[in-house]
């Protein structure tokens, strides 16, 4: 179980650097110039707490892996919690967002689905820690 875990923290360095690549890809610049500042600012605040998101979660899959792994009931309730959260984000990639007009390009369309099979990927692992946590 604690590789499944560092293997998820290590998923997380992936979805941060699509992150980082997706205001260029979108032109999100020309786009959020268009909104009053208040609401560009707020996209900006939400899109920071969401890296930081990231990353915290990526640490601590990775460097408390053996921890999330013992099954104690805060263990199983932290990678609950991600299974969840991670089977809804998958979710909206797949039914709310339409990113075929910004995926221009043979590299652009693979890091999508890369992210889509990362969206797979973490709540199957999260989830078969939440449920079978402490057993190796």
């Amino acid at each position: 179980m604690k590789v499944y875990l560092q293997f998820a923290g290590l998923l997380y360095l992936g979805l941060l650097a699509a992150g980082i690549i997706m205001p260029r890809v979108v032109d999100l610049k020309t786009h959020l110039r268009t909104l009053p500042v208040f609401i560009r600012r707020l996209f900006w605040v939400y899109y920071g707490f969401i890296g930081i998101s990231l990353i915290s979660f990526g640490l601590l899959s990775f460097i408390f892996a053996e921890e999330l792994a013992s099954g104690t009931p805060l263990a199983r309730a932290v990678c609950g919690f991600l299974c969840l959260f991670w089977s809804l984000r998958f979710l909206v990639a797949v039914f709310v967002f339409d990113v075929r007009l910004y995926l221009k390009g043979f590299g652009l369309r693979l890091g999508y689905q890369a992210t889509n099979i990362v969206f797979t990927v973490l709540p199957f692992l999260y989830g078969v820690v939440a449920f079978n946590g402490g057993i190796v």
